[in-house]
């Protein structure tokens, strides 16, 4: 019986057919509804009309995710990963995935021990982790955390690029701009706020400078951030390029090559 419930609790175990299609049917469905009642909890028109039906629902869908964490802490020895009866479910607890599935239904368990109503609001927050469940059954995620792991290094190198040129026009623009402005450009990190906005070139506009070469420096870090975030970009259209050419190319023989 554990073999057959982790068949149909994990899709990548088998077909998704059967049983175990209609399961993650069911599992995206309920998903779904939650990120809607979340959506409209917070309406006040419609959760004064139907607040019985949000607060039923939620017991509905709590119930239903804890059984089913519950389930899947059971049957994961069924994986190879985490064969060990004891230590494997810890390990599995511990994976970002059962994190994922234990965040979406502890906020509702530790809400009923708090009194502090700030407390309770920030918990409630935590309900859109349950969103982040779909991505399990997504290929498209799936695909982009692909990319993301074989195109790392190049990642980190472009962010690193970026970071080292947003401390650099924050130096020069406190130096140039602090004389005429000492409140506004009090200090380098302060500094990084206009150099933040002028890089993204989302202007907000509370912190820009009025000298000559203040000015000039904005446009020109302006441009520079347009070319600056388009590096990233460009690193992962090329990965996904390269995965889309990948899956597309028909399978090849491992030992001659040829095309089977």
């Amino acid at each position: 019986m554990r073999r057959t419930l982790y068949r149909i609790l994990e899709t990548s175990a088998g077909n998704r057919r059967g049983v175990s299609l209609v399961f993650n049917i069911v599992l995206i469905t309920i998903i779904t509804l939650n990120a809607i009642a979340i959506i409209l909890h917070t309406v006040p028109a419609i959760n004064e009309k139907y607040a019985r039906l949000f607060i039923d629902f939620e017991l509905f869908s709590v119930l239903f995710f804890t059984v089913e964490y519950v389930l899947r802490v059971w049957v994961c020895v069924e994986n190879d990963r985490y064969h060990h009866w004891f230590w494997g479910r810890i390990q599995y607890m511990l994976s970002v995935s059962a994190l994922i599935d234990l965040l979406a239904i502890a906020p509702f368990y530790v809400t009923l021990f708090a009194t502090d109503l700030a407390i309770v609001r920030i918990l409630r927050l935590f309900r859109i982790f349950r969103l982040f469940r779909v991505s399990k059954y997504s290929h498209a995620y799936r695909m982009i955390l692909s990319v993301v792991r074989d195109k790392k290094e190049e990642l980190l190198l472009s962010l690193a690029m970026i970071v080292f040129m947003l401390i650099i026009l924050s130096s020069i623009m406190y130096y140039v701009e602090h004389p005429a402005q000492p409140t506004v450009f009090s200090s380098i990190p302060a500094t990084m706020w206009w150099a933040i906005n002028a890089m993204a070139t989302v202007g907000y506009g509370d912190i820009h400078p009025v000298t000559a070469l203040g000015k000039t420096l904005a446009s020109v870090s302006a441009v520079m951030g347009i070319a600056l975030f388009a590096l990233p970009t460009s690193i992962l259209v090329s990965g996904f390029n390269e995965h889309i050419r990948y899956r597309k190319m028909p399978p090849r023989c491992p030992h001659c090559g040829k095309e089977l």
